[in-house]
């Protein structure tokens, strides 16, 4: 490594340390003056090489100071975790590394290190042990996997060739998902071709889950999509009898548990889960509750031969071993997205992870009762780590999110629920400490009193 490279790589740790440094004293969200001056940023290319710390230099101080802090402790804007400093520190080292990880050829480290992960991940999550995980960046870019592969043997089963033929001719794919499914499913549905008009909803109880009595008819050409953990409530489909019904229909049952599905590794909240581990698909976060960096994300599949089928990615210079990441995900050139995860959970180990999770949960819960104390109507019955929240009038509901936020203490967003303006409270950071809830509380019932 040259002087240079040294001196820029030192002084962007040294950076970061104060930045991290400063998260609970900055604004949880940047005020106007700030967000104004990013327009240094709009400025044409240069035309000769610039000095790298004077780039590093303008980075920190015009970027940073506009940072929402989600990596702080008073951030509850969305299912968003702080990073775990083991996690962003295997990134750091990683990113050193500069591994492509799509195969044992390209980084034999980073194979084994995600290997090692998928092992953890089964295990924390107790799903089929000899399911394949392929880390991907997101849920969203994961469950256009899981259903990519769901289609693919949906069909196969119809003795469809998908490889060969594709979808003219084919035996119609149905697809049926929660009323209240995520966005990014229906966004993956639609990339993959399906049509929304096509899909069909399953009616919700009015705590957000699948009414099995009510669930559409299923058959052997149908991918059921259930949820674990629903965005504003937190809920869970009741897993049992829906995947019973489904399997004996002969359809395949996909889970989109982005944050929800680690409930399985909290021994308080394993019960919401139960059932889950009978689906032939799921999809989770890293970089939500395991509070991993960003792009950190898993689809999991029961078959893993229809998995790697499905994803392969093997050309005449790379031919690799079935289960390489570039055989289960949808890149081929990629980071080696799961070394942050197998750092986080080696280093947290069951006790740790259960106790994070189980800690949020209840933070959640003395986040709600001060909410009701005050008088706010709390909608959901906090069965994980979500608060939603509303009060009598949508205007004045939608003015205090308002006021929350320009505050710059806390951060957390509106919503709607039953068509109605709300507002939905996330605690999942590491930081988020008791207190931290408390002010919180005190925060949300002040601007609540300057509005009565």
């Amino acid at each position: 490594m040259s002087n240079n490279e040294q001196a820029l790589i030192s002084e962007a740790d040294r950076r970061a340390k104060n930045y991290l440094a400063a998260t609970t004293e900055r604004r949880v969200f940047p005020d106007t003056e700030t967000i104004a001056a990013l327009d240094i940023f709009k400025e044409t290319l240069p035309e000769k090489p610039q000095d790298a710390l004077a780039t590093l230099d303008m980075l920190d101080e015009y970027g940073s100071p506009a940072t929402v802090v989600s990596n702080g402790s008073r951030y509850f804007g969305f299912v968003i975790g702080a990073n775990l400093p083991i996690a962003a520190a295997a990134d750091r080292l990683a990113q050193s590394w500069d591994q492509c990880a799509s195969s044992h050829v390209n980084s034999p480290a980073a194979a084994a290190i995600e290997k090692a992960a998928t092992g953890f991940v089964l295990e924390a999550l107790d799903l089929p042990r000899d399911a394949a995980i392929g880390f991907g960046t997101s849920a969203t870019a994961c469950g256009l996997s899981c259903l990519a592969i769901a289609r693919r043997e949906l069909l196969l089963r119809q003795g469809w060739d998908f490889d060969r033929d594709g979808l003219i001719g084919a035996p119609e794919i149905k697809v049926v998902v929660s009323q209240l499914t995520h966005i990014t499913v229906i966004k993956a549905l639609r990339i993959l071709g399906f049509g929304v008009s096509k899909i069909q909803y399953a009616p919700v109880d009015k705590h957000g889950r699948i009414d099995p009595v009510r669930l559409p008819k299923l058959d052997e050409c149908t991918i059921l999509c259930l949820q674990a953990g629903e965005v504003n409530t937190g809920e869970f489909d009741p897993f049992i009898p829906l995947i019973d019904t489904a399997h004996k229909a002969g359809a395949w049952v996909h889970v989109d548990g982005a944050f929800g599905l680690w409930a399985r590794a909290s021994k308080t909240l394993r019960h919401l889960t139960e059932g889950v581990e009978g689906a032939d698909s799921w999809t989770t976060d890293g970089h939500k509750w395991l509070n991993t960096p960003y792009d950190s994300a898993m689809a999991i599949c029961r078959n893993a031969a229809a998995m790697a089928a499905t994803m392969n990615a093997d050309a005449v210079y790379s031919n690799a071993e079935p289960d390489a990441q570039k055989n289960l995900t949808l890149e081929f050139s990629r980071k080696p997205r799961g070394i942050s995860i197998w750092a986080a959970l080696r280093t947290l180990g069951k006790e740790g992870l259960d106790e994070m999770i189980t800690r949020h949960h209840n933070q959640a819960l003395r986040l709600a009762e001060g909410l009701r104390g005050a008088g706010i109507e709390v909608l959901n019955r906090v069965v994980l780590n979500q608060v939603l929240a509303r009060l009598d009038d949508d205007a004045l509901t939608l003015e205090l999110v308002k006021r929350v936020q320009d505050s710059g203490k806390i951060w957390f967003g509106g919503t709607r629920w039953n068509d109605r303006a709300g507002f939905r409270l996330s605690v999942s950071s590491w930081r988020t400490e008791d207190a931290d809830i408390e002010t919180a509380i005190d925060e949300i019932t002040t601007h609540y009193e300057g509005l009565r």
